[in-house]
C-alpha cells in the first residue's frame, strides 16, 4: 500500500471517528435539554386561569396561539404554513338555547326529559331552529352497518324522518366474545362519532345514544361537559344539512323509562341487540324536540412550526398535540374554568420541549420536523381532521405522525403504552428506543375505551399516514402497576374534563422526561432515514397508504426506490 493511500485511509478513519463523536455529543445535548422544570413551566402557563381554559374562538385561544408562536420563534423554528405559523380553519359555532325539553309520547302520559341531567342534544346543521316533530322512535340496536362483520342493524329499515335509539360501543364488548367484532377491544363502529354518521347516512332525523359508563369509558359528567354550551364543527358544502337534525345522548335512567313506556325491558333489549340476527324494533313512541340555536361563523387555528430538513426538506416527520380544552362555563357554581392541565397542556408543552431538543442538536436531520398544535380535539378532532384533509406536507411525503395527548405525571415507569400497538411498523421504532431505556412496550390496557379513535392521530390514520399514539406507562418503578392504574382511574373519575384538571406543582414529571427522550429518538431516527414505514398487513389503513405512495412514485410497501 502506498504512503498516499495509507494516509487517505487513516484520514477517513479519523474523520469518521470525529463525525461519530460529534453526532453522539449532539444527541447528548438534545437529550439533556429535556427537564422536568421546563416542561412544568410551559404546562403551568398554558393551564393558568389567564388562558381561560383555551376555548376555541375566545380570548383563551388568542393567548394560547400567541404564546405558541412566540415560543416557537424564540426556539428558532420557521413558520410552518408558508410565511405563517397559523393554519386558519373556518368553523361554525352552534350553541343550543337552554331549557329545550325532550318529549316522548305514547299511549300513556308523555315523558318529559330535562336537558343536562336526563339527556343532551345538539345539532351540527347550520340553522337557528331544528325540530323533531312527532318523530317515530325505533330501537336500532348498536346502530352499526359492518359488512366485514356480517352485521347490519338497519337491514330492511327505513328511518327517514324518524329518531333512532342506539347503544354505545359494539357487540364485541357487550358479549366479550373474541369472535364477535374485535372482542373486548372497541372498533370504530363503537364510537359515538360513527353512530351519528351512520344514522345520518340512513336518513334519520334524530339519533340518541344510551349512555352507560363502562362501554362509553366515561361518566355522564363527561357527556354533559362535551355536549352542552358552544359546539364547533367544520362546514360541509351543504352547511351540514345532511347531518341528523338532532344528535344526542340519553342518561341510562331516561332510556329505561323510554323502554318501559314502550312496554319493553331495557336490559332484555340490550342483550338481544348483541346477538347476531337482531332486528330493529319500533318503540311505538314519538319524539318531540326543538333546539333554538345561536349560530356564528368563526375561525380557529392550528399552529404549525417547521424545522427544515437538511437533505430532504420536502419530507417530514410530524409531532402533534392539541392545544384546546373546554374554556369557560359561566353557568357553573364555583370554579368555571376548564384548565385542561394534563389534557392537554402537558402535551402542548411537550411539543415545545421537543422543538428545543431538535434545535439543541445544532444540525437539522435529513428530513423536516413539523410541530403541529391542533385546535378542536375536544370538539371531535376538528383541527387534526382539517389538517389531514388539507395537509401542508402531502400524505405521501409525511413519514409518520406522532401524537402526544396527556403526559405522564406519576413518575418513572418500567414501560410505555402504545395505543394502537400492532397496527404499524412504527412499533419497532418505539421498541428500540424503549429498549435503550431498559423499558418495555405494552398495548393499551383498556382497548374497550376506544382510545385509538379518540385522539388526533386518527384522522391521519384514515388518510393512510402511519400514525401512533404513545401514552403513559402502566407500571410505576416505585409503586408498581396496581398503584399506577389506580391513579389513572382516579384522574378519570375526579378530573377528566372537569375544572379540577389543574396544574399541580407536586406532579412527578421524571417519567414524562423519559417519554420525551424516547419520542425524540423515535422522531430523530425516522427523520434521518430514507425509508417510509407502513401499516402492517390486514390493517384498515394500508391500502390508502400503498395507493398514495405508488401515485407518488414509491413502491407499494412504502419504501423509497
Amino acid at each position: 500500500m502506498s504512503p498516499r493511500i495509507s494516509f487517505v485511509l487513516m484520514l477517513a478513519v479519523v474523520l469518521g471517528f470525529f463525525a461519530c463523536a460529534s453526532e453522539e455529543s449532539r444527541m447528548r445535548a438534545a437529550l439533556d435539554s429535556f427537564t422536568a422544570q421546563d416542561l412544568a413551566q410551559d404546562t403551568k402557563i398554558l393551564a393558568s386561569d389567564e388562558y381561560e381554559g383555551r376555548g376555541l374562538a375566545s380570548k383563551g385561544e388568542e393567548k394560547t396561539v400567541a404564546f405558541l408562536q412566540q415560543e416557537f420563534t424564540k426556539i428558532g423554528l420557521q413558520p410552518g404554513n408558508g410565511s405563517s405559523f397559523l393554519q386558519d380553519i373556518p368553523m361554525v359555532e352552534i350553541t343550543a338555547g337552554p331549557g329545550a325539553k325532550l318529549e316522548v309520547k305514547g299511549k300513556k302520559k308523555p315523558l318529559i326529559f330535562a336537558p343536562g341531567d336526563e339527556y343532551v342534544a345538539r345539532t351540527q346543521r347550520v340553522a337557528e331552529t331544528v325540530s323533531l316533530a312527532d318523530s317515530e322512535m325505533i330501537f336500532a340496536g348498536y346502530g352499526i352497518v359492518a359488512p366485514e362483520y356480517n352485521w347490519n342493524d338497519y337491514a330492511g329499515l327505513d328511518v327517514k324522518g324518524k329518531t333512532v335509539v342506539v347503544l354505545v360501543n359494539d357487540p364485541g364488548f357487550a358479549t366479550q366474545d373474541p369472535a364477535l367484532f374485535n372482542g373486548r377491544a372497541m372498533t370504530y363502529y363503537g364510537r359515538w362519532t360513527y353512530k351519528y354518521e351512520e344514522a345520518a347516512r340512513q336518513g334519520a332525523a334524530g339519533v340518541f345514544i344510551v349512555h352507560e359508563t363502562a362501554p362509553a369509558a366515561y361518566g355522564w359528567n363527561v357527556v354533559q361537559t362535551g355536549w352542552t354550551g358552544p359546539r364547533f364543527s367544520l362546514l360541509s358544502p351543504d352547511n351540514n344539512m345532511s347531518r341528523c337534525a338532532a344528535e344526542g345522548w340519553l342518561h341510562l335512567e331516561a332510556a329505561r323509562k323510554i323502554f318501559e313506556a314502550a312496554g319493553m325491558n331495557y336490559n332484555e333489549m340490550k342483550d338481544a341487540a348483541a346477538k347476531r340476527g337482531f332486528k330493529p324494533v319500533p318503540l311505538s313512541l314519538k319524539a318531540g324536540l326543538t333546539l333554538k340555536n345561536a349560530v356564528r361563523n368563526v375561525t380557529s387555528s392550528n399552529v404549525v412550526a417547521l424545522l427544515p430538513g437538511s437533505q430532504a426538506p420536502d419530507e417530514c416527520v410530524l409531532y402533534m398535540a392539541h392545544w384546546d380544552h373546554f374554556g369557560l362555563n359561566p353557568a357553573l357554581a364555583g370554579d368555571q374554568i376548564f384548565n385542561g392541565a394534563v389534557d392537554n397542556a402537558t402535551g402542548t408543552a411537550a411539543l415545545l420541549e421537543l422543538a428545543k431538543a431538535f434545535k439543541a442538536m445544532g444540525l437539522a436531520p435529513r428530513r423536516s420536523i413539523v410541530f403541529l398544535a391542533v385546535t378542536g380535539e375536544e370538539q371531535g378532532l376538528v383541527g387534526s381532521a382539517y389538517y389531514a384533509e388539507h395537509p401542508i406536507f402531502p400524505a405521501a411525503k409525511t413519514v409518520a405522525a406522532i401524537n402526544i395527548d396527556a403526559m405522564n405525571v406519576y413518575g418513572k415507569m418500567k414501560d410505555i403504552t402504545v395505543v394502537g400497538y400492532g397496527l404499524s411498523e412504527l412499533d419497532a421504532y418505539i421498541e428500540a428506543a424503549a429498549k435503550e431505556q431498559g423499558r418495555t412496550v405494552n398495548p393499551d390496557p383498556t382497548p374497550e375505551h376506544g382510545s385509538y379513535f379518540r385522539s388526533d392521530h386518527f384522522p391521519f390514520a384514515k388518510q393512510g399516514i402511519p400514525a401512533v399514539y404513545p401514552s403513559a406507562g402502566t407500571e410505576s418503578v416505585e409503586h408498581g402497576k396496581e398503584w399506577t392504574l389506580a391513579q389513572r382511574a382516579k384522574f378519570l373519575a375526579e378530573k377528566y374534563h372537569k375544572p379540577t384538571d389543574e396544574f399541580d406543582p407536586n406532579w412527578d414529571l421524571s417519567g414524562a422526561v423519559d417519554d420525551l427522550r424516547l419520542l425524540f429518538k423515535v422522531g430523530h431516527k425516522l427523520a434521518t432515514e430514507s425509508t417510509f414505514p407502513n401499516w402492517k398487513e390486514g390493517t384498515d389503513y394500508k391500502a390508502k397508504r400503498d395507493a398514495d405512495m405508488k401515485a407518488a412514485g414509491s413502491g407499494p410497501a412504502g419504501i423509497k426506490k
